[in-house]
């Protein structure tokens, strides 16, 4: 195409009312135009006298925003869409007057409490322009996976316990959320069926015999998979059995 667009407009999220300016800026061979056309749920429309390079924005509801811009030779190139979030109840945390963009936390997340197996979900929001990118941490370690506001996990496991926090980022610097214990409950472990027989077969008919139950655990959540287990398991059952024991052993 002859036309580049050189600055995209970003994303941002922001208080009801804040104003501000979604810019735009392009090249091309020839003169250029501009249009500039938002979204709000399915419905996406031109904005109507919106055909410079900046868009003066008053924010009111959280809408898309894209900019057109055609040349004389009919070549015709889109902008990214852009989020502008807006933020209808914001008490505390309100920016101050001469805020320059940094994230502000305006949700935190709250204390849970889970049983194991049930879904768990954390929920953070900032302002911040541009719009902060998230990342969230249990105990202090990187969950490189959760990256936006709500942390989701699916089927909760003891391990999952812990407390919880959010940064919010942007080019002006970063903010953290308030941290937060999460308490997963149960968690009983409950062995295969042919493992769980043969556990009960050793206990219960050969209860006057010696009994080993070896567990080998290779995968761990936060390390790397391990293999000197699989081989220590098989190296005590051997030992174990010269000596006269009755071995189940298991993995993970």
């Amino acid at each position: 195409t002859a036309i580049a667009i050189t600055e995209q407009p970003v994303s941002v999220s922001v208080p009801v009312g804040y104003s501000f300016v979604l810019r735009c800026r392009a090249q091309g061979c020839t003169s250029l135009q501009y249009q500039w056309f938002c979204q709000y749920q399915s419905d996406c429309r031109l904005i109507p006298g919106a055909t410079n390079q900046d868009l003066p924005i008053i924010a009111e509801q959280t809408q898309l925003y894209t900019c057109r811009v055609n040349d004389l030779h009919r070549n015709v190139v889109f902008s990214d869409w852009v989020k502008v979030e807006v933020h209808q109840c914001v008490a505390r945390g309100l920016p101050p007057r001469l805020w320059r963009g940094e994230p502000v936390i305006v949700l935190n997340p709250s204390e849970q409490w889970v049983e194991a197996g049930q879904p768990l979900q954390l929920q953070c929001a900032a302002m911040g322009v541009p719009a902060p990118s998230y990342q969230w941490y249990r105990n202090g370690n990187l969950l490189e996976q959760q990256k936006r506001k709500k942390l989701w996990i699916t089927y909760t496991k003891v391990s999952d316990s812990g407390t919880y926090l959010c940064c919010a980022s942007n080019s002006h610097g970063e903010h953290w959320t308030n941290a937060v214990d999460v308490h997963i409950e149960g968690g009983e472990v409950i062995l295969p069926p042919a493992e769980h027989l043969q556990l009960f077969h050793m206990v219960f008919v050969l209860a006057a015999g010696k009994i080993a139950l070896l567990v080998g655990n290779n995968r761990y959540q936060h390390h790397p998979n391990l293999m000197a287990p699989v081989r220590d398991v098989f190296e005590l059952s051997r030992l174990l059995e010269h000596l006269g024991f009755q071995v189940v052993s298991l993995l993970d």
